[in-house]
């Protein structure tokens, strides 16, 4: 709901699409600055106590922000810096969730389960966010969202708080920031499987992501809608993200997730350039819907395969390389899109990045067998092997070695 307020309450003071991607550019630019040193940090820190803090700090700026708001004098410039804040605290946020996935599921057989799941529940907030949002700033304003949005938090604290989790104690490293940060900067370069996930994520949170930013475009200047024709599209794309996860929830095994990785990044860049050119509000909602499908996909896919293969000491700093990934390199997308859309429209420079989403998706395609060579002796060293016996049940999920 916040964001589709942000985003309209932006446009609706400024009608500049390149304000529309600073503020996208400015909410997340700190997750690609501190994002690293974050990671080092949650692989010292108890996870669990890192997440008190940072709801705790993501709670006040939504009520700051819903009394800027509700008080009718709040600017553009107030927007940016709150904007910047809840940045800052996302960058220890995203990889300490991650991170924590891992302690909060006890058997590690149910972690793509665990991730689907998580997935179905963020993706159902979006899809019933943006249909309220778009309701409630055409009854009252965008400042009640913001209110909403603070006092969610609340519980989410005390959900916190309340939580009993059992963990064995991170030993406390001796060396400092740079060199952690370095050794696991070469790790996650280094293995090949870490490496292409990471990119392919990059890219697509680069050139795709941006789609969120220029909707207020496509909703009202492009469709010739309002409020409501904003929280519908988003809407749609909740609805396709949420059947993907359901989806991704009902398999049992992680066989063949490489493989649907770039298949779903595909269907996400495809949908994006039939978006761009539709001019049919209903075709524009199915497309939405191939659109959140996809990259819904795409995302879960790629933290469960990245949860699995991790070493255990170093899964702070791949979570915080992820959340680079996905959120540090979108501001500049969004700020680029920004940019571009004033010159060529909107529609061109969604198509453009839709285009180049597919032909990633393409590149990893190509990856695939050295990335399924590489992953398989991980499980081999665990212990993890395939069945063997005729008869035996379907492994469950990440019990038997994955074909990608």
């Amino acid at each position: 709901m916040t964001r589709v307020a942000t985003s309209w309450l932006i446009y609706r003071l400024t009608d500049s699409a390149f304000l529309l991607g600073l503020i996208g550019f400015s909410g997340q630019i700190s997750v690609l600055i501190f994002g690293p040193f974050a990671g080092v940090w949650v692989d010292r820190w108890n996870r669990h106590r890192v997440l008190v803090v940072t709801q705790t700090l993501s709670m006040v700026q939504s009520f700051v922000l819903a009394a800027l708001a509700l008080s009718g004098r709040i600017t553009f410039w107030e927007i940016l810096v709150l904007s910047l804040m809840q940045g800052s605290v996302n960058a220890f946020d995203m990889p300490a969730r991650q991170a924590f996935v891992i302690e909060m599921v006890e058997e590690r057989g149910d972690l793509a389960n665990a991730i689907a799941l998580n997935s179905s529940m963020v993706n159902g907030a979006r899809l019933i966010g943006p249909s309220l949002a778009g309701l409630l700033i055409a009854a009252a304003g965008e400042g009640y969202c913001f209110l909403i949005d603070g006092i969610s938090y609340i519980a989410v604290i005390i959900s916190l708080l309340l939580m009993v989790v059992s963990r064995e104690s991170r030993k406390q490293e001796g060396e400092n920031v740079f060199t952690e940060l370095k050794r696991g900067w070469q790790y996650a370069r280094g293995f090949v499987p870490i490496r292409a996930i990471l990119l392919l994520l990059a890219l697509v949170s680069l050139v795709g992501m941006p789609y969120t930013v220029l909707m207020p475009i496509f909703a009202g200047s492009v469709l010739h809608g309002g409020a409501h024709t904003l929280g519908f599209l988003m809407a749609a794309s909740g609805v396709g993200a949420v059947s993907s996860a359901l989806v991704l929830a009902r398999r049992q095994t992680v066989r063949g997730l490489g493989r649907i990785i770039p298949l779903n990044a595909g269907i996400f860049g495809v949908a994006l350039v039939g978006f761009s050119l539709s001019r049919w509000f209903w075709l524009s909602l199915v497309l939405m819907v191939a659109t959140g499908y996809g990259l819904m996909q795409q995302m879960a896919a790629s933290n469960t395969v990245l949860q699995t293969i991790v070493e255990e000491d170093k899964r702070g700093r791949v979570m915080g390389f992820y959340s680079m990934a996905i959120v540090g390199t979108a501001p500049f997308g969004s700020l680029i899109a920004g940019v571009v859309a004033n010159r060529i429209g909107a529609p061109a420079t969604l198509g453009i990045g839709g285009a180049l989403c597919a032909l990633g998706a393409l590149w990893f395609v190509r990856k695939l067998p050295q990335v399924r060579a590489l992953i398989r002796p991980i499980y081999v060293r665990l212990g993890i092997i395939p069945e063997v016996a005729a008869g035996l049940q379907a492994a469950s999920a990440l019990q038997t070695p994955p074909e990608d």
